[in-house]
C-alpha cells in the first residue's frame, strides 16, 4: 500500500492560455461545467422541433397564458411556436409582414411593450436589420409591431385619421380635432394625395401638406413617421426607442408607439459612430433608463421629466468613449451587471465600465474567432449556474461551433469544447419557461416553399376555397396549400405546408390525389425556398434528445499536471523532486449515473509527447480503481460517453508514491 493519499485539488476552470505544464486549473474538458470548484456535466438537450425555418438570426421568448411563445426570426420572415411547461410545441405559425424585405442579411432584435393604459393589448417589437455581414451596415429597415398574440406585423409609427377634410387644389387638409401625433417631415397618403406627399406644418386642426390635392372630398388619411433605422429597437417603457446610424437615438411619446412627435418624443445624434444594441436598465431615481452601445462608446438615457428652459425629458451621458463591442448581440443583463465582448477583451457595466479579466482563454478566444463572421457571435446565460455563455464561429466556421463561458459565481472561465450542443445560431435564456431555448444552424432539410406565385391561373374550374391541397413538380409533392378558385380561375395560393425538396423556378401543378373539380392548366412557380433547422430546449436531462430517440452527450475534463517535479497532486508550487510519479489507486467521488472512463496521460518532459493509457472504467458502486503508472508529468482525463450518462465530480483521492525511475 502507498505510504501517501492525496486529495485531487485542481482549481476551476479550464486554462487554454499558455502552456500546459504552467497551469494549476484543469487543462482541457468537453461539455463541463464547475459548481462549488468542483467539475459537473453540462445537462443536455431536448429537440422540441425539427422543422424551424433557419438559420435563426433571432430567438424572442414570451409567455401568455398556458403558453410561452417563441419567436424565431429567419433571413425570409417570422414565425411564432407556442410551447407548454414540457417544451411540447403546439405548431408553427408564420407571421403576415407589412413593410419587410426578405435578406440573406437579416438580423432581428425584439422586445415588448405593455399598454400603459392597461388594456392588455401589448405589442411585439421587432427590428430586422440587414446586419449580418456588417457591424456598421447602414441600410435603414422599417420597425415593425404587432399584436404579442397575434401573427401580423406591420411598420410602427404609423397612423389613422377619419374625417379629414380637402379641397381640390390646395395644399392644405383639415382635420375632425386637433392631433397632437401630426408633425412636420411625415409621410401622408389618402384618397385625393398624391404619392410621396409629406406634412409641412400643422396649426391647430389646419395640416399644411407638399402637394396639391385632387378629388374634393372627407377621407381617411394614413400618416407614416417613417419609422426606419439600422441599428435596432428597444422598450424603455412606456417608450418605444429605435437608433441606428451616426449616433442617432430616437424615442416614441409616452404609452404611444404611434406618436413621435409629442414634447417628450425625442430625437439626436450622441455618437459618431452607429448605435448596435440598447438595454434597459431596471430602477434607479431616473427611469425610465436605457444603456446604448454605439462602435466605439456606451452612452446612458435617462428620464428627467420634463425640466429647464428649454424643457428637457431626456439626458444623454457618454458613459465611455473608450469601448469597443463584437457584434450586436454579444450583450447580456445579469442581475443588473451588463456583459459584452470588445473587440479585443471582454467588458462589464456595473456603474463605470470595466475589463473583465480573463488569463484563462482570452487568447484562445480571440486568436481563433473568425473575425468577419463576428456578428454571428451571440450571447445567453444560464443562471441556475451563474454562467453567461457566448456562442461563437471558431477557425474558418461561418456559423457557430464553439461557446466560451464566464461562470460569475465561481469567478472562472471555460468553453464548450467545440461540443454538439455549442453548434447554435440563436437562443434566449431561461424566465418564465425554465429552459434555455436554442436554434440549431444544422440544416435537416431542405428545398421548403418560402414564396412563390400564380403562373398560370388556369381555367374551368369550379369556384371556392381548398385547403390541403398538395402540389406537385412531377416528382416530389411535399407541399400543401389553400388554393380559392374565382371565375373558375385561381386567384391565390396560400402555402400551409411548405413541404421539402423543392427548387426555385420549380412549376408546380396540383396533385392528382388532391384534385380540384373541373378545370386545368393551373402552374405555381417556387420563387425562395427555405432550409429547416432544429429547436433545442437545453438544460434538460442528460442526453440529446431527438426525434424521441436518446443520444449520448460526451463529456471529458483533464486535470493539470500532478507530478512531483510539478508540485505534486495537491501541492500549490513546485517542490523540486525531480522523480516520477507512481499512481497506484485513484478513489472515485462521484455523484455518478452511467460508466466514467479513467485515462491516464503524460510524458517526461514538457514539450514531448503524451503517452496515454486506459480507459480504467468505474460506475457509481466502485470504491477504487487500481492501477500502475508512472510519468514524470502526468495528468487524469474522466470521460462520460454512454446514454443517460451523467457525473458530479466529488473529492477524488490519489495513491502516489515516488516511481521507479529516476528524474532526467
Amino acid at each position: 500500500m502507498t505510504a501517501k493519499v492525496f486529495a485531487l485539488d485542481t482549481k476551476p476552470g479550464i486554462q487554454r492560455d499558455g502552456t500546459i505544464f504552467d497551469q494549476n486549473f484543469y487543462t482541457d474538458g468537453l461539455w463541463v461545467r464547475w459548481q462549488r470548484g468542483r467539475p459537473r456535466k453540462i445537462a443536455g438537450y431536448r429537440q422540441i422541433v425539427y422543422n424551424l425555418t433557419g438559420p435563426s438570426r433571432g430567438i424572442y421568448v414570451n409567455p401568455q397564458q398556458n403558453y410561452t411563445n417563441v419567436f424565431n426570426g429567419h433571413s425570409a420572415g417570422l414565425q411564432v411556436l407556442p410551447v407548454n411547461d414540457a417544451g411540447i410545441g403546439a405548431g408553427l405559425l408564420d407571421f403576415t409582414l407589412s413593410d419587410f424585405t426578405s435578406s440573406a442579411l437579416n438580423m432581428w432584435q425584439f422586445d415588448t411593450i405593455t399598454d400603459a393604459a392597461g388594456s392588455g393589448n401589448n405589442l411585439l417589437l421587432a427590428h430586422p436589420g440587414q446586419n449580418l455581414a456588417l457591424l456598421d451596415n447602414n441600410t435603414n429597415t422599417p420597425v415593425l409591431q404587432g399584436s404579442i398574440t397575434g401573427t401580423t406585423m406591420s411598420k410602427i409609427g404609423v397612423f389613422t385619421v377619419a374625417g379629414i377634410t380637402k379641397l381640390s387644389g390646395v395644399n392644405t387638409i383639415t382635420l375632425p380635432a386637433a392631433e397632437a401625433r401630426i408633425g412636420a417631415g411625415q409621410v401622408i397618403s389618402g384618397n385625393g394625395i398624391p404619392s410621396g406627399t409629406t406634412v409641412v406644418s400643422v396649426v391647430s386642426t389646419t395640416v399644411t401638406i407638399s402637394a396639391n390635392t385632387t378629388n374634393a372630398n372627407t377621407f381617411t388619411g394614413t400618416f407614416d413617421n417613417e419609422i426606419e433605422v439600422s441599428g435596432g429597437v428597444v422598450s424603455l417603457h412606456p417608450y418605444v426607442f429605435v437608433f441606428g446610424n451616426n449616433g442617432l437615438i430616437k424615442n416614441s411619446a409616452a404609452g404611444d408607439p404611434t406618436d413621435w412627435q409629442s414634447a417628450d418624443a425625442n430625437e439626436v445624434n450622441v455618437a459618431t459612430g452607429k448605435i448596435v444594441q440598447g438595454l434597459p436598465v431596471r430602477g434607479g431615481s431616473n427611469s425610465p433608463s436605457g444603456l446604448f452601445w454605439s462602435l466605439d462608446s456606451l452612452i446612458r438615457v435617462s428620464f428627467i421629466g420634463g425640466t429647464g428652459t428649454p424643457v428637457q425629458y431626456w439626458r444623454y451621458d457618454i458613459i465611455s468613449s473608450q469601448s469597443s463591442i463584437m457584434s450586436s448581440q454579444c450583450v447580456i443583463e445579469y442581475d443588473g451587471i451588463y456583459y459584452w465582448i470588445g473587440v479585443d477583451r471582454f467588458l462589464m457595466y456595473n456603474g463605470v465600465v470595466k475589463e473583465i479579466p480573463n488569463n484563462m482563454c482570452q487568447n484562445w478566444f480571440f486568436d481563433n474567432l473568425n473575425y468577419e463572421q463576428r456578428q454571428k457571435v451571440w450571447v445567453t446565460k444560464v443562471p441556475r449556474f451563474g454562467e453567461v455563455w457566448w456562442f461563437y464561429p471558431r477557425g474558418n466556421a461561418t456559423e457557430c461551433t464553439d461557446a466560451i463561458i464566464y461562470n460569475i459565481r465561481e469567478q472562472t472561465w471555460y468553453d464548450a469544447g467545440s461540443a454538439q450542443g455549442a453548434q447554435r445560431s440563436a437562443g434566449y435564456f431561461s424566465q418564465v419557461f425554465h429552459y434555455p431555448v436554442m436554434a440549431d444552424w444544422n440544416v435537416n432539410y431542405s428545398g421548403g416553399i418560402a414564396t412563390g406565385g400564380i403562373y398560370s391561373a388556369g381555367s374551368s374550374y369550379t369556384n371556392g376555397t381548398y385547403t390541403f391541397i398538395t402540389l406537385t413538380d412531377g416528382a416530389n409533392a411535399t407541399a400543401n396549400a389553400t388554393i380559392v378558385v374565382a371565375g373558375g380561375v385561381v386567384t391565390s395560393v396560400t402555402i400551409t405546408d411548405p413541404g421539402s425538396s423543392y427548387s426555385v423556378g420549380n412549376l408546380l401543378t396540383i396533385d392528382p390525389t388532391t384534385p380540384i373539380a373541373g378545370g386545368s392548366g393551373f402552374q405555381f412557380e417556387v420563387l425562395t425556398i427555405n432550409d429547416y433547422v432544429s429547436l433545442w430546449q437545453h438544460e434538460f436531462g442528460t442526453d440529446a434528445v431527438q426525434l424521441g430517440v436518446s443520444l449520448a452527450i460526451p463529456s471529458y475534463f483533464m486535470t493539470n499536471d500532478l507530478g512531483w517535479v510539478g508540485g505534486g497532486p495537491s501541492e500549490p508550487a513546485m517542490v523540486g523532486t525531480n522523480k516520477w510519479l507512481r499512481l497506484e489507486r485513484v478513489e472515485p467521488d462521484f455523484i455518478l449515473s452511467g460508466e466514467m472512463e479513467l485515462y491516464v496521460t503524460g510524458r517526461p518532459y514538457a514539450q514531448e509527447a503524451d503517452a496515454t493509457t486506459g480507459p480504467y472504467i468505474f460506475d457509481a458502486t466502485t470504491g477504487k480503481i487500481d492501477m500502475k503508472e508512472q510519468r514524470r508529468e502526468l495528468r487524469l482525463r474522466f470521460v462520460s460517453n454512454v446514454v443517460g450518462g451523467n457525473y458530479e465530480t466529488g473529492r477524488i483521492l490519489l495513491n502516489g508514491e515516488f516511481g521507479d525511475v529516476r528524474g532526467y
